[in-house]
């Protein structure tokens, strides 16, 4: 990599990061959004190696949910305090634009 070149994995990384932190997110939404075949492009599996997202049982509902939050070491990596508490939304809840 040359100098003053960004690591395009690492600015993608932080992307994921900031998409987690944007708002509650459930794993199928996650793994819709972000999940790939491609072997070069691992951020999900990335995030998890380096703790900076794990997944979290939601018994909120019928079935539950598999949320995915970040790690106080993901929030340090993307530099935001920890996130206030909200609630869950649903793909029926979302409306479209």
């Amino acid at each position: 990599m040359h100098p003053g070149t960004v690591d395009a994995s690492a600015g993608l990384l932080v992307q994921f990061l900031g998409w987690v932190a944007g708002q509650p997110r459930t794993y199928a939404e996650t793994m819709e959004a972000w999940r790939t075949s491609c072997p070069r492009i691992s951020v999900w599996e990335d995030a998890l190696i380096e703790g900076l997202v794990m997944t979290e049982n939601v018994f909120s509902g019928p079935q539950g949910e598999v949320k995915v939050v970040l790690t106080k070491s993901g929030m340090d990596r993307l530099g935001q305090p920890p996130p206030r508490p909200m609630p869950l939304v649903t793909s029926r809840q979302r409306t479209s634009c």
